[in-house]
């Protein structure tokens, strides 16, 4: 028997089963902006932390805070040179899983666009 941890939804339980883990994994793709960031990544490659938050139009501390998020469950690595923090796509099997998952919308974006169970976070 496992002793829950939090009851916020990130928190897993002590001993979490693999489907739990799979879906926090899943979680962390789950916003616009780690998926804007992850994109651009995809495109260009390397882009430093100020270069990132100008281009997607978000403050600094927003970037750094996904992009902690992003290299905590290895989605993005980053590499320090100076002062600037450049970041990356950690594995081409990220960029592989964001080519699939664009793949596989292609074909249900219709009922994606009208599926009224998976809603937008409110703002």
């Amino acid at each position: 028997m496992s002793i829950a941890v939090s009851t916020s939804p990130f928190r897993l339980s002590a001993a979490p089963a693999e489907t739990d883990l799979v879906a926090k994994y899943f979680r962390g793709l789950g916003d616009l902006s780690r998926l804007r960031i992850l994109s651009l990544l995809r495109r260009e490659g390397e882009v430093s932390v100020g270069d990132l938050a100008e281009r997607l139009q978000l403050p600094q501390p927003k970037v750094s805070n996904h992009l902690a998020c992003l290299r905590w469950c290895g989605f993005v690595e980053a590499r320090r040179e100076s002062r600037t923090v450049y970041n990356r796509i950690a594995d081409a099997r990220v960029a592989a899983m964001l080519d699939l998952a664009e793949s596989l919308l292609a074909d249900n974006a219709e009922h994606v666009a009208a599926c009224c169970v998976i809603e937008e976070p409110k703002r």
